[in-house]
């Protein structure tokens, strides 16, 4: 089969699925159209918010559907038409049984950890939150449950000990679209071959985030909360609630480093002089370097020491 014969649709909505279409076109692929989230409206101006996605495929002159119901009629025959005979899906959402089983060849996603562990919404924020050492990316075809169907190609890397939910996204990213390409000449010369996903014990899951998962447990063991805080930043933040006096503001906190020292300070106290603010947890210390108060931006600590009073008694809670 030669490239001009694959008539690939690609579905996918934020950065991390930009790079892989920016791969394939790269390669020469065919794409027939780009299945991307609706238009949404963001700010204060609530002014219609773009996805990643759509602006690559319209500085491409891709095909673009926005559907809001992917069972719809109108957005089936619009996706018949097309003539697809493969898709690939990064960072999409559920697909129904009539849509992932339309083209011939299939429909395979990338999901960016090492299947079976870490299914769900949220793999590379758990894979960090959880202390891994190691993570990656695996493409396999999809069925009718969530991140279930057989495997076609893995690839792992390693995570840093100071590595945050933003660099690791990113080199993801990188491998992954490199997999995806791999997978699509497989597919194209007839050669794929799959493995059934293993059963796992003790499986691990990744989460859709929230607030209430989100939010810092300070009488976790050092380690536990500096892997949470790494493990969402810079995105969505892990937050604390700030008691201040007579203030209890909810505050983000990003970058941080972790002082293993004894001390018989209360969980959650705060240790400030003009360089440094510092939390005491089990086993030591989180030494806060970037913070973001409510209504400000984010900020070194530094310059927040600079106009910021914490009272006596302030206390992480």
């Amino acid at each position: 089969m030669s490239k001009d014969k694959l008539r690939i649709v690609f579905m996918g909505t934020p950065d991390f699925a930009v790079a892989t279409l920016k791969t394939l076109v790269d390669a020469k692929y065919h794409i027939v159209g780009v299945i991307t989230a609706p238009d949404k409206p963001a700010g204060r101006g609530r002014k219609l918010n773009e996805s990643a996605v759509k602006k690559y495929a319209q500085s491409e002159g891709l095909p673009i559907l926005q559907p809001t119901n992917l069972k719809a009629e109108s957005f089936l025959e619009e996706l018949r038409a097309l003539e697809a005979n493969l898709q690939i899906i990064v960072a999409f959402r559920m697909l129904p049984e009539v849509v992932w089983n339309m083209p011939k060849y299939g429909t395979f996603n990338l999901h960016a950890s090492l299947l079976p562990n870490y299914r769900g919404a949220a793999p590379i924020h758990w894979a960090i939150i959880n202390g891994e050492t190691k993570t990656g990316v695996t493409t396999f075809f999809i069925d009718e449950k969530i991140d279930t169907g057989a495997m076609i190609l893995q690839d792992e890397i390693d995570i840093e000990p100071t590595e945050t939910v933003g660099s690791l996204h990113d080199k993801l990213m990188n491998i992954g679209s490199a997999l995806v390409l791999k997978t699509v000449k497989l597919i194209e010369k007839g050669n794929i071959e799959t493995t059934i996903q293993p059963k796992v014990e003790n499986l691990k899951t990744a989460y859709k985030l929230n607030k209430d998962n989100c939010k810092i447990d300070w009488t976790l063991p050092l380690d536990d909360i500096y892997n949470k805080i790494r493990g969402l930043n810079p995105f969505p933040a892990a937050w604390t609630y700030l008691n201040n006096g007579n203030d209890t503001l909810s505050v983000k906190i990003f970058k941080v480093e972790k002082l293993k020292e004894t001390h018989d300070l209360d969980i959650g106290s705060l240790v400030t002089n003009k360089s440094e603010l510092k939390v005491a947890v089990k086993e030591g210390f989180i030494n806060i370097k970037e913070i973001q108060l409510p209504g400000k931006r984010k900020m070194e600590v530094k310059s927040l020491l600079n106009g910021f009073h914490f009272e006596e008694n302030a206390k992480l809670l």
